[in-house]
């Protein structure tokens, strides 16, 4: 039997003894659907934990180079620069 005030006072919950009546039926009913699942013959499936095979799919990381043209209109569209750098305000 299900001590459904046990659980409750875990979870810390104020149920009344009509509240209780009610989750120890559907207590029961869950714990019922879960014997019954433990009766299904499933000798022949596969496990399939992953819905894919585990493999790193991921592309190596490689840096880019820029086009010189690309990095040069950038540094001429910036307000403020210190060298090839671009000076922007402190974050923190």
């Amino acid at each position: 039997m299900i001590d459904v005030e046990h659980i409750a006072k875990l979870a810390r919950l104020e149920i009344s003894q009509d509240e209780v009546e009610k989750m120890r039926n559907e207590l029961s009913s869950i714990l019922d659907y879960f014997d019954s699942l433990k009766k299904v013959d499933v000798k022949k499936v596969k496990p399939s934990s992953h819905s894919f095979s585990v493999e790193n799919v991921m592309r190596e990381d490689l840096p880019k180079k820029q086009p010189k043209e690309k990095n040069d209109k950038l540094l001429k569209a910036m307000p403020e620069k210190k060298g090839r750098y671009l000076k922007v305000k402190s974050v923190l």
